[in-house]
């Protein structure tokens, strides 16, 4: 196929794959020609030393490559090693920042002496221009401001040049007055190419408001900071303080307010972890909150700022040019409920890297479950559009953070964290959980619902649960079972039945936690059939298809009669079948039939289709969803996927992807399914049969809205 030629320049940097044909991770190119299907002919820009200088470069998959203005390929080229590019793209709100600064605005560089303030002065271009396909790297010129927070008036030296991933902040031109704290830093020395100054910076966009007037530039000032107001902190915010000696600490707001004997407003915030010097709650002889011991921060507000790690630290303004680096959404708040997503939008809207939620402190169960039960799924879609109790701000809060999924297609890890301490205990803010018990209480005391399954038992007495815990003996199924086996063994051997068909149905499978699952791998039944699980609700004989009269645990695993499939009999065969010596010992049981149903009645078929599966691994849980009608529209989510920065001041990097594999996989007929091999399976596909935790079932025609009447 003759390849399709691109008029206009287009770059891109390979973010994932292995390395193919002179293309690796974190390498950028330009696309020379499209081929078909879904391959791009690419020249290799080669940064460093090799200064933008083009090489014969191959062919990359276009889903490996992230597309990139040229203005970005040369900021990014100027980055070196590669690793450090992605790594600066893992910051989508400081990349789209930078790429916007203009001649003064201001930023904070890593320097050999630490993090220190500046005024961005020149944008400089690195490397010879020999021919037409050379591309200049560029980096930046920065004036450092002194510590009595003026800028250097001595004669200067050549001003020191960086490159993009050299600035960790771009800041507002005020902050620098209001108090700029400097965190300590080790960075290694930039060694200078043939540089050319341009001396008027592009206006891509100015981060700040320029000064080039010294007698008007505190009026500027003061009316910066009179007409700008500052993020909104409140109860449940979550912020950072920066100590004189330049150590962050993070935590949640617990209280505001004023302290005897203090002027202004304070804050009371719980930290993350223990410092020295520090309370439980208390402040004097005053208790203001409670929490752990050596937890309590009181400060005032004005030194608290917005977690960084959650939110974007530049301050674009309203006329800044957008540029190909997609900024992460601020969290939206809004009354207006957002539909599930269509499947013909699921997929723009929600792939990619920081998409979905945004994990935080062992939140990973419960970003899983959210993500599973509102991402696209119509079943929980009239609970969200009840009115919100105002009595209850969790359920604001919840119908929050599903329009923000819905509409935007990523939530912060802020606004999932004031739902998790919304919950009522401390340990859904800071522990590891299980997702049964997420669902428990998001149905119970959140939604508050009803059970979602009513179970009657063996002594005819029915009981509401919200999830089904398979429970059975490993001999009684085969090495690799289908949840339909499971399911149905594990309801006959405890002699349940559903009292009536459910609307959702979370099926938990024989496994607890990451230390013990009592099958390695487990099939996924894409439809589940619950007729015979129903009581008394007419069932067909197995063998006649009359009228079933009879049902035999016993039959169960009998290998001559499809083991597995619960065996139910009409008066006539179940004579005939145990009268097999086999079957002589067995002890049929009689079941309830409905008076009013003839023996010949054909009996309908009642189905429950997979939406979703939570998977466990090394304590860290994802799940597949499927996001519309087609067998190949499924997506694995993982809130954790990545993570930029260290524990102390990164933040985890959520990540979406498509995974039709999945669906080419299940709709292969169940006794190929049965005879498969995991090991050989593409590795999502392997990953969700390996480590299955819950599977997500809904009914389409009964809508879930039987509300609690108990408050």
């Amino acid at each position: 196929m003759e390849p399709k030629t691109l008029p206009k320049e287009k770059f891109f940097i390979v973010i994932r794959g292995k390395s193919r044909k002179g293309f690796c991770r974190g390498c950028i190119g330009r696309v020379e020609a499209e081929l078909q299907p879904g391959e791009l002919m690419g020249l290799l820009y080669l940064g460093g030393s090799n200064a933008g200088t083009p090489k014969s470069g191959g062919i990359v998959r276009r889903e490996d490559t992230y597309p990139l203005t040229r203005h970005q390929a040369q900021l990014l080229l100027f980055v070196y090693p590669a690793s450090k590019r992605i790594e600066l793209l893992c910051n989508p709100q400081l990349f789209s920042a930078i790429c916007k600064l203009s001649q003064d605005d201001l930023v904070v560089v890593k320097h050999k002496k630490g993090h220190l303030p500046g005024m961005v002065k020149n944008l400089m271009q690195i490397g010879k221009k020999d021919n037409k396909d050379d591309l200049h790297m560029l980096g930046f010129e920065v004036e450092f401001v002194d510590s009595d927070h003026n800028f250097s008036s001595k004669k200067p030296d050549p001003l020191p040049l960086f490159s993009a991933a050299d600035i960790v902040q771009v800041v507002p031109s005020y902050s620098l007055h209001l108090g700029l704290h400097c965190k300590d830093s080790q960075c290694g020395g930039l060694n200078r190419n043939a540089v050319t100054r341009i001396n008027s910076m592009p206006n891509i966009g100015s981060c700040t408001q320029q000064v080039r007037d010294d007698d008007t530039e505190q009026s500027v000032i003061q009316s910066q900071s009179s007409s700008t107001s500052p993020v909104s902190l409140e109860v449940g915010s979550m912020v950072e303080v920066v100590s004189n000696t330049g150590i962050t600490v993070y935590g949640v707001i617990q209280w505001l307010g004023a302290l005897e004997g203090k002027t202004g407003e304070w804050a009371g915030i719980e930290l993350d972890y223990e410092v020295n010097g520090c309370t439980d709650g208390t402040y004097g002889s005053q208790r203001y909150f409670t929490c752990e011991g050596n937890k309590a921060l009181f400060i005032p507000v004005r030194k608290c700022s917005p977690d960084s790690r959650f939110f974007c630290s530049s301050t674009g303004g309203e006329t800044s040019k957008p540029t190909d680096t997609p900024p992460v959404p601020p969290f939206e708040d809004t009354e207006e409920n957002a539909p599930p997503i269509p499947e013909s939008k699921a997929l723009s809207l929600l792939v990619g890297r920081m998409k979905g939620i945004q994990g935080h402190i062992n939140s990973c169960y419960l970003d899983a479950t959210l993500f599973s039960l509102f991402g696209s799924s119509v079943t929980l879609e009239n609970i969200c559009q009840k009115p919100a109790d105002m009595d209850k701000p969790i359920n604001c809060t919840l119908r929050k953070i599903v329009n923000c999924l819905r509409r935007q297609g990523f939530v912060p890890a802020a606004s999932v964290m004031n739902f998790r301490k919304e919950l009522g205990c401390d340990t859904f803010r800071t522990e590891e959980k299980d997702p049964e018990e997420f669902i428990t209480v998001l149905f119970q005391k959140v939604l508050c619902m009803e059970p979602l399954l009513k179970l009657r038992s063996r002594q005819d007495i029915c009981h509401g649960a919200y999830t089904l815990q398979v429970f059975l003996e490993k001999e009684q199924m085969g090495q690799m079972p289908t949840v339909q086996q499971l399911l149905d063994t594990s309801c006959l051997s405890g002699d349940l039945k559903f009292e009536e068909i459910p609307s959702c149905l979370l099926v938990q499978m024989p496994r607890f936690g990451n230390k013990y699952k009592m099958f390695s791998h487990i099939i996924p039944s894409t439809e589940l059939d619950i007729t015979d699980l129903l009581y008394n609700s007419p069932r067909e004989c197995f063998v006649c298809g009359h009228l079933a009269e009879y049902e035999c645990l016993q039959c169960l695993p009998d290998r001559k009669l499809q083991p597995g499939r619960i065996k139910q009999y009409c008066s006539t065969c179940n004579s005939q079948v145990h009268t097999h010596p086999s079957r002589q010992d067995h002890s049929p049981k009689t079941l309830a039939v409905p008076a009013d149903v003839a023996s010949n009645t054909p009996v309908p078929r009642h189905t429950m289709q997979l939406f979703a599966v939570l998977c466990i691994q090394t304590s860290h849980y994802v799940s597949f969803v499927k996001y519309g009608s087609d067998p190949h529209s499924w997506l694995f989510f993982d809130s954790m996927a990545d993570r930029c920065g260290d524990d102390q001041h990164g933040y985890n990097i959520p990540e979406i992807r498509a995974c039709p594999e999945l669906g080419d996989f299940l709709s292969l007929p169940e006794e190929e399914l049965a005879r498969s091999n995991p090991s050989q399976a593409p590795e999502l596909v392997r990953r969700l049969l390996c480590d299955s935790y819950m599977f997500l079932y809904h009914n389409s025609t009964t809508p879930l809205s039987k509300l609690s009447h108990q408050e």
